[in-house]
């Protein structure tokens, strides 16, 4: 487990798009070597977006080889509601960069047979080759996706109820009216996630502070369905100095001394040598 500190938000979506931007250029896919992205909504994961489509348009980074498989969706929502993840995936990320459409999968919430939706979702990903690297945000209880505190920890991709932290958390994208926020959503497990070959969890936010102790500084929970992250192989979580408010003095430094001794990655986007490593 690696945790990386940044100084503010913009830093943290910074070296997290650079890091997902460093992983699909070394991979080098092509027509039969497809990328595998994971990818959240939210609105951590904004400046991350607002990056790579800053990439890729500089020509630094291309998504026609790359396949997507997001997180969750709500229930009962049209796919053309502002609110939907479908349109907030397309506003914000897909519709400005060269993906093609038919490898953006979103799962569908309003499908006549929600389980069998769920069931399709895995039987994709499973036949995509598995996701390479799954990028998560997590909600101020610690829930990752819409697994929500309880969730069992090999859970895969089903029909979820939201819990209310959830509910009061979304209010604000529906005008602060709790009766227009779904009640229940389609999510992939934390199975799902797990089975990812490298996992990449952005925490932002000093309302978020609490929930990166949890994940990081106690042991695995289903209350707090990030810290099973600390069992990956492969899991960075990517914060900034706000959501370390909770954390102990010693585990920052320790990090923060980490990340200073091994230098692992530039701290700006060289163009002859796409975002290097060293």
């Amino acid at each position: 487990m690696r945790l990386v500190i940044l100084d503010n938000y913009d830093l943290a979506s910074e070296w997290a798009a650079k890091y997902i931007c460093n992983r699909i250029i070394q991979f080098k896919p092509g027509q039969d070597r497809y990328f595998t992205l994971g990818l959240p909504t939210g609105s951590t994961p904004l400046g991350c977006y607002k990056k790579l489509i800053e990439y890729h348009k500089n020509g630094h980074l291309s998504f026609k080889y790359v396949k997507t498989f997001n997180m969750d969706e709500y229930v009962g929502l049209p796919r053309n509601h502002p609110e939907s993840y479908h349109s907030y995936m397309w506003n914000n990320f897909f519709k400005h960069i060269d993906i093609d459409p038919n490898n953006a999968h979103i799962l569908d919430g309003n499908a006549a047979d929600l389980q069998a939706e769920c069931d399709a979702f895995e039987k994709k990903i499973k036949e995509a080759g598995g996701i390479d690297l799954f990028v998560g945000g997590i909600g101020p209880d610690g829930h990752i996706a819409f697994n929500e505190p309880g969730s069992s920890l090999v859970s895969r991709t089903r029909l979820k109820t939201l819990a209310m932290d959830t509910i009061l958390a979304n209010a604000k994208y529906f005008d602060g009216d709790l009766t227009k926020v779904p009640t229940m959503a389609l999510t992939v497990g934390v199975g799902t996630v797990m089975d990812a070959r490298e996992v990449m969890i952005l925490i932002t936010g000093a309302h978020k502070a609490f929930a990166l102790y949890k994940a990081i500084e106690e042991g695995v929970n289903h209350m707090w369905t990030v810290s099973a992250f600390q069992q990956h192989p492969r899991t960075i979580f990517v914060c900034d100095e706000d959501a370390t408010l909770e954390l102990r003095v010693k585990t920052v430094k320790y990090f923060k001394g980490d990340s200073v001794s091994q230098k692992p990655y530039c701290t700006r986007l060289c163009i002859t040598k796409h975002i290097c490593l060293m």
